[in-house]
């Protein structure tokens, strides 16, 4: 059970992965937005955002539903909301402690 568990966790990190479908996350982190609505809030082609939402929903991290000839995307669970703002304050904390290590080694450097 350890080892599917580990490997379903592994697959949502992959789909996860891309910059894109991490940026199509954050439009969609506080409201359901229409395909188009997305790509004209991100700048990407068409064929480029239908790529990267088909594996958001593959993975069932996105859900979507039509409404005429528009297709509604959201975020299937807020849980995944809560994931990406740990993993900002994860990058954060590491781009402080780089930040002050710099600092350490600037001021052990000798002058030249």
């Amino acid at each position: 059970m350890q080892e599917a568990l580990r490997t379903y966790k592994a697959s949502i990190f992959r789909a996860l992965s891309h910059p894109t479908r991490i940026a199509i996350l954050e439009v969609l982190r506080d409201r359901e937005l229409s395909a188009r609505t997305i790509q004209e809030k991100l700048g990407v082609e068409q064929a480029n955002l239908s790529q990267h939402l088909a594996i958001l929903r593959s993975h069932q991290i996105v859900v979507n539903r039509k409404d005429g000839n528009q297709v509604f995307y959201s975020i299937r669970n807020a849980v995944l909301v809560e994931v990406l703002d740990l993993m900002r304050l994860y990058f954060q904390s590491s781009l402080t402690d780089t930040i002050q290590m710099l600092g350490d080694v600037e001021r052990e450097a000798p002058a030249s």
